[in-house]
């Protein structure tokens, strides 16, 4: 059975994803809508299942371009296969889009529909939060980023147009998927950078173990796999060993986080620094919401910081064990 969409009565925000329901952004946008002065406004969550069909993601966005009161979206987990089966759909792409064949955001304007790819902006300041200064200056420290998908190209290609100073001896790149790999090392090769890049396929967690293994001290390693949230898991297994001094990025901050755990197991005998997306989540939102309601807000200062106040009171625990949801949202599961 497919979505059957209802038009909105109100200006309506859509959150894209697989488990909608789940987010502490259903919470907060109430929240922030007040403190922003957006007026009446709404959020509406649509699940689809993981590389969902090409018509399923056609008629949701063709569902957003039609209806009036439907503002725009979020996507996350869908990024990549939402805008290849309707890129058509879409009167402009902005250039971090058209550059990383993905997007993280759909608005309107003048009664067109736009797609943006927020993430290579949002990575830039979660970036800045993740990593110290002038890091990989003369420390050999390299990267790692398990997964291939929207928000690993947006990192990576982040991390490549660094300055000299802060660029990784080299940046790793692992996925089960061959053709994501494929599309990443594309969108790379275009970047035109010198920096050492390696693609690696690995359907099994222990090759990313091994990858791991394998990295320097001072390296950078990142779940971008959506393992720990959108199923549960981790990309590597409880016998990986982390490397001395090494930075790990959780990029979700929900669900249960076994990569996190994992990590943390090793943090005061490998000296790690432990990140989740708590921060790469307060960014993302904050940029769509701007771009979907046409309003301003700086990503970093005061409003920034009052929206991540407001935030931190309905910040999900890392732990959540079979979670139940009544948020009102709109679904479409494996086998429908």
């Amino acid at each position: 059975m497919n979505i059957t969409y209802q038009p909105a009565t109100r200006p309506t925000l859509y959150f894209i994803g697989v488990t909608t329901g789940n987010s502490s952004i259903m919470k907060i946008f109430p929240k922030w809508a007040a403190h922003l002065n957006l007026g009446d406004c709404a959020i509406l969550g649509i699940d689809f299942k993981l590389n969902d069909d090409r018509e399923a993601y056609r008629e949701c966005v063709q569902f957003i371009k039609d209806d009036p009161l439907s503002i725009g979206a979020l996507i996350t987990t869908h990024k990549i296969d939402l805008l290849a089966s309707s890129c058509d759909l879409f009167d402009h792409l902005d250039p971090h889009a058209a550059k990383t064949d993905e997007i993280s955001c759909i608005s309107k304007q003048d009664g067109r529909l736009i797609g943006h790819a927020k993430d290579l902006v949002t990575s830039k300041w979660a970036l800045n939060h993740v990593l110290p200064g002038h890091l990989w200056k003369n420390s050999g420290g390299e990267a790692l980023c398990l997964g291939a998908g929207g928000a690993a190209t947006a990192i990576t290609a982040t991390l490549m147009n660094r300055n000299s100073q802060e660029l990784p001896l080299k940046i790793v790149v692992s996925d089960l998927n061959s053709a994501r790999l494929e599309a990443i090392r594309r969108i790379h090769t275009n970047l035109g950078n010198e920096i050492k890049l390696e693609y690696h396929l690995t359907p099994h967690p222990k090759q990313n173990d091994d990858l791991v293994k394998k990295l320097k001290t001072n390296s950078l390693i990142i779940n971008a796999t959506g393992l720990g949230k959108d199923k549960p898991g981790s990309p590597l297994t409880n016998e990986v060993t982390f490397p001395e001094n090494g930075i790990i990025w959780e990029l979700n901050y929900r669900g249960d986080l076994l990569f996190l755990e994992q990590a943390n197991r090793q943090k005061k005998e490998k000296k790690l620094q432990i990140h989740d997306g708590w921060n790469y989540f307060i960014h993302g939102w904050a940029e769509v919401i701007a771009e979907v309601f046409h309003i301003d807000i700086p990503m970093q200062g005061q409003t920034l910081n009052q929206l991540s106040k407001i935030a931190e009171r309905f910040r999900t625990p890392h732990r959540i064990e079979n979670p139940m949801s009544n948020t009102q949202n709109y679904s479409r599961k494996e086998g429908t």
